[in-house]
């Protein structure tokens, strides 16, 4: 089976081809980070201009790179939130048109779910349900407990600023670029500068960073710029691992997932990677290139996500606070 997928949530335009859930024939992605530099964040209205621009030429590209014809592809995947909504839409009505032009299924795909399943891009996962997965980017701070292929469950969140938004905000309080994650990585070093505190450490599974942002603000009157980069890193990270160890405890999962931009951070998958060797549970993370947004972790999630029983596609509707999966027959 060869799904075509389509992600424009946020400020990367992206397509790529995946055969049979895991096989990537071609994945390409158009960054604006560029653009958005100047304002320290991304601009919904210059973001969605630009995946107009981006996105027809971009499956040109992707078609003729892979000498694939549209007869050849069994369905359309696309990203359908949750997301910027001018972004959103580009990405929607291209794989809409698309669809009733070449006569194809339409699956629709959670973004949170797509960066779970990133983890299984170019690979089988050995381990069994259920699995619990963080996943960390600049919109969403989640862990979610996966009992099965369709069905997520989130156990904890944030209650305010994502960890990738702290990350950013912050760089930008010490005069980094941006994005945030990767500049605040770069320039941490350990110095002598006062503790930032590590916010709800000690409630449950809900996770709070805007209030370690406002600390950091503080304390940043006094310089010491590597310092504070270095102590603000390693606070987040060990909220992190924290409601992991934790998550763990109550649930007992199989295995641990990392997913999402933040998945990059070195220091985070260091810590993690430690936490499962003494938990003793397989972990995975997904390879750097697919941490980002990507349109290969889209159609590879509606290849688990929807799947096919028989001649019948099922289509996944996800509600956004619980993550319990509706399934809806129709013919394909």
């Amino acid at each position: 089976m060869l799904i075509l997928g389509i992600e424009s949530s946020c400020d990367d335009t992206a397509v790529a081809l995946v055969r049979n859930g895991r096989q990537v024939l071609g994945s390409l992605v158009s960054s604006q980070v560029h653009l958005h530099r100047k304002f320290g964040g991304v601009v919904p209205e210059v973001a969605s201009r630009k995946h107009l621009e981006n996105i027809l030429p971009l499956m040109d590209e992707l078609l003729k790179t892979t000498r694939t014809k549209p007869s050849q592809i069994d369905a359309i995947a696309v990203t359908s939130g949750p997301g910027l909504s001018g972004s959103l839409l580009v990405g929607l009505n291209t794989a809409k048109a698309l669809a009733y032009l070449w006569k194809k299924p339409l699956i629709e795909v959670d973004h949170l779910a797509a960066h779970i399943y990133s983890n299984w891009i170019e690979r089988k996962l050995l381990a069994k349900f259920p699995m619990l997965a963080l996943i960390v980017s600049g919109g969403h701070t989640e862990l979610v407990l996966m009992k099965s292929y369709a069905n997520l469950v989130v156990v904890g969140a944030t209650l305010d600023d994502a960890v990738g938004e702290a990350f950013d905000k912050t760089a930008k309080l010490l005069g980094l670029s941006y994005p945030g994650g990767p500049a605040i990585a770069r320039v941490a070093k350990q110095g002598k500068t006062e503790p930032l505190p590590r916010p709800m450490l000690e409630q449950g599974l809900t996770m709070s960073f805007s209030g370690l942002k406002t600390a950091l603000a503080r304390a940043a009157k006094g310089g010491r710029v590597p310092a504070l980069a270095h102590e603000f890193q390693e606070a987040v990270t060990d909220v992190l691992v924290t409601k992991v160890a934790r998550a763990i405890n109550r649930y007992q999962p199989r295995a641990l997932l990392l997913a999402g931009g933040v998945a990059a951070n070195q220091v985070l998958r260091k810590k993690l990677a430690g936490l499962a060797q003494r938990e003793k549970l397989p972990y995975y993370i997904p390879e750097l290139k697919y941490c980002m947004d990507n349109a290969a972790m889209v159609a590879l999630a509606a290849y688990f996500l929807k799947g096919t029983r028989g001649h019948e596609w099922y289509n996944v509707e996800v509600k956004t606070n619980s993550w319990q999966l509706k399934y809806e027959r129709r013919n394909s």
